[in-house]
């Protein structure tokens, strides 16, 4: 247990408890703070851990990574625009024995617990051991805030970010430490490894490497090894995006590969005024950090940091994570995940109990990120639907399927995977075809696709009888409802959490 100095109690053999800090690196601290962390992440999310409906991304992520496992290439078969680094990693889980929804949240909980202790690591640079042990905390109660709970992208390359933080923060405060250079490659390789799950990471990549040369000139190198050095370090940072395109090329899809990586994410439209609103209920939903990093050095009296150096590149890496949230533009909630790391370590020095008068403010700040947290997991659990509801629309979707396909205009990733029927397009995210936004960023005509799937005539088709909440493509959905008149009949409804679907089979003439 902890006590309020942020240290583990262990009992000794004699019965006297010894001390261990949390903020030491010793093998045995770090894996009872990782425990500890698991365990308050893993229930914090109770309400939702076994549920195969959390997000409609993460049912998507599976179910490519199983239709990979079936023979399907990612942007060939099944399209997407996500790296395939992502998938590769949703296909690992897939291998673990058992129900492989319960796997991929049980890894997305044990990276929470070790991105957390990176967390408490960086905020010992600037923070008392106790604050720095909050400060874990709050990033494992804020991520299921912005839908970040289980599976999202940034639950894994947030890790990976931040430990490589973690070892540019260890090459500022060390100068002199041996080998730079080859310590600036694996920092790299992190970021690298990164961009495979998230392209988004870029601009905290960029960033990192800037520092990297900063660090190195102000250590005295000269020009020529600043530049071969930044070559190099850009060069493992793109290596394995390299490795995957290369992959695609000599298989003959290169093409594919561009398309869906690179060009997609230029030509997708904006979704006009929900964007901006969702833009300003993050603003509003970040308070606590804004008034954590920004207020309470005005009115509080913060710990000295140890390094008042690290405190710097720090803040470098938050202000390029909101680099990366604010440039796309479309601002959805899980986009919010990158941000939450640099922003807990930052809040750290306003959790210590410097004067006791002031204490109420770090037990605020952890209380609404653990409201924030349970309060979207609530209405996720009310909006998307329950397991039994998930396994009774499979259920009624299986019963009309005679050895065809099974197409949904609208609807959950996961019915895909749970039919276990063909899939009639290659575009298996419903939004693909079913939003203004995406209509010209995803390679072909959405109507024309969608056409040319009713022409197949899958055996069942599921659609939406709901007002969309993204900007609707009203051309593939009249192309939908048309051939839906014409060729098939309703024969049950059925509510998911809040959204209502139609269920149309096949006439059989």
């Amino acid at each position: 247990m902890n006590d309020a100095a942020g240290v583990i109690f262990i009992p000794a053999a004699d019965g006297a408890p010894a001390r261990l800090r949390i903020g030491s690196l010793a093998p045995s601290g770090v894996w009872l703070a990782f425990l500890q962390y698991a365990a308050i992440a893993l229930a914090f999310r109770l309400i939702l851990f076994g549920n195969p409906l959390v997000h409609v991304d993460e049912q998507f992520y599976l179910l490519v990574a199983d239709r990979w496992n079936a023979g399907a290439l990612p942007y060939v078969d099944v399209w997407d625009r996500k790296p395939v680094g992502l998938f590769l990693l949703y296909r690992l889980f897939t291998l673990v024995p058992g129900d492989p929804v319960v796997a991929y949240q049980l890894f997305g909980v044990a990276a929470a617990a070790a991105t957390a202790i990176v967390i408490q690591r960086l905020a010992r640079e600037i923070a008392p051991p106790a604050a720095a042990w909050q400060a874990g905390i709050i990033y494992i109660f804020a991520m299921p805030a912005f839908s970040c709970a289980f599976g999202q992208a940034p639950v894994f390359y947030n890790l990976l970010m931040a430990t490589a933080v973690l070892m540019l923060v260890n090459r500022w405060n060390n100068p002199l430490a041996p080998h730079p250079v080859a310590r600036g490659v694996a920092i790299l390789t992190l970021v690298g490894l990164a961009l495979q799950i998230k392209y988004s990471v870029l601009f905290e990549g960029v960033a990192i490497g800037l520092m990297l040369l900063v660090r190195g000139r102000a250590d005295g190198w000269h020009w020529p090894r600043l530049a071969l050095s930044g070559v190099l370090w850009a060069g493992a940072a793109l290596a394995p995006t390299l490795v995957a395109w290369a992959a695609y090329a000599a298989t003959g899809h290169g093409a594919a590969f561009v398309q869906a990586n690179f060009l997609s994410i230029m030509l997708r439209l904006p979704d006009g005024n929900a964007s901006w609103f969702r833009l300003g209920t993050h603003i509003v939903a970040l308070t606590p950090f804004w008034l954590a990093i920004v207020a309470a050095p005005r009115f509080m009296t913060m710990p000295r940091p140890r390094h008042p150096a690290a405190q710097a590149v720090l803040r470098t890496w938050a202000l390029a994570a909101v680099v990366g949230y604010l440039v796309f533009g479309t601002w959805y909630d899980h986009y919010v995940g990158p941000m939450l790391a640099p922003l807990s370590v930052l809040s750290a020095p306003a959790l210590a109990r410097v004067v006791p008068a002031e204490r109420w403010f770090g037990r605020f700040v952890v209380l609404a990120s653990a409201i924030g947290g349970l309060s979207v997991m609530g209405i996720q659990f009310r909006n998307h639907g329950t397991a039994s509801q998930f396994a009774e629309l499979t259920r009624l979707i299986r019963q009309e399927m005679h050895g065809g396909c099974f197409y949904q205009f609208d609807g959950e990733p996961g019915l895909y995977r749970s039919v276990g029927a063909c899939i009639p397009t290659r575009y298996a995210f419903s939004s693909h075809l079913n939003t203004w936004t995406e209509a010209p960023a995803i390679g072909v005509d959405p109507s024309r696709e969608v056409a040319r799937i009713m022409l197949s005539h899958p055996d069942v088709v599921l659609i939406g009888e709901w007002k969309a909440i993204y900007l609707p493509n009203h051309i593939s959905r009249a192309v939908a409802a048309d051939f839906l008149a014409r060729d098939y009949e309703r024969y049950a409804g059925f509510v998911l959490g809040t959204h209502h679907f139609g269920l149309y089979r096949l006439k059989r003439r």
